[in-house]
């Protein structure tokens, strides 16, 4: 059978270019790049949480295809599900995929106060919040109630990060560590029952993978775009051409806290 020429730098960026952003599935980067997850499952360990809740709110859903997965697999759904989502196109498809579920999603800016009661849910869940909002986390928590969730960690993907800009502050390192999650938690009222953290392997196969990841984690390269990164990301293709896999390390924290009881 003849042999396919290499797909060109152009060809990979505009693939990328075009690729769609919204919501929190990954299946795009198939064959383009890996990345290795969590020994604690956290879709499977949310399943067994929510089959023991009552009311459960969902922070920053994304695209609600976490949640859907978490709810298709507990063993009993609760009675109360809500979602929120600060970025409209997200939300939309979050509507969308949840409502088979009952679950209501609300569209909510990430710094705003939730738009719940005090002491409305028995569990709150996030996936990779953007910031935890740890006083409404506790307000929204009735006493006894679980906040269960998988963060960021520290530096992560930070090889991909100062490859474009350059080294960061020692601050930008250690803003996530656990420990400064854990004291953030407890001065909020929480008592921390778990806190994991793990650093996992990532490996990006050609350049279009890592532009549609810095596409659609806009946060890691504030305001990147293929025309303002364009020498970098050139010198990057030939890189991975010549010399295999872009390799770099995510940060993953698993996070359980509790409102002490009355």
């Amino acid at each position: 059978m003849p042999s396919h020429p290499p797909r060109t730098y152009e060809d990979l960026v505009s693939e990328a270019v075009a690729a769609p952003t919204e919501g929190w599935d990954f299946s795009w980067f198939e064959g383009r790049a890996t990345e290795a997850r969590p020994s604690w499952g956290y879709a499977r360990s949310a399943a067994v949480r929510l089959g023991g809740a009552q009311a459960v709110l969902d922070v920053q859903t994304g695209g609600g295809e976490v949640l859907d997965l978490a709810l298709g697999a507990a063993p009993r759904r609760p009675r109360l599900v809500v979602a929120t989502e600060g970025w409209p196109p997200n939300a939309a498809r979050a509507t969308a995929l949840l409502r088979p579920h009952g679950v209501a999603v609300v569209t909510s800016p990430e710094h705003a106060p939730f738009p719940f009661a005090d002491e409305a849910f028995d569990l709150v869940v996030s996936r990779h919040p953007v910031e935890p909002r740890w006083t409404e986390i506790a307000r929204v928590l009735e006493p006894g109630g679980t906040y269960f969730a998988q963060h960021v960690g520290p530096a992560s993907a930070f090889e991909l990060v100062e490859y474009f800009l350059g080294p960061l502050p020692e601050e930008n390192r250690t803003a996530r560590h656990p420990d400064r999650e854990r004291a953030a938690a407890e001065a909020a009222g929480l008592e921390v029952t778990d806190l994991r953290a793990e650093r996992l392997r990532m490996e990006f196969h050609d350049i279009g993978a890592v532009v549609h990841f810095l596409r659609k984690v806009v946060w890691m390269v504030p305001g990147f775009t293929v025309e303002a990164y364009e020498p970098r990301l050139r010198a990057l293709h030939e890189r991975i051409e010549s010399e295999g896999p872009f390799v770099a390390h995510s940060a993953r924290q698993l996070l359980e806290a509790r409102r002490p009881g009355r």
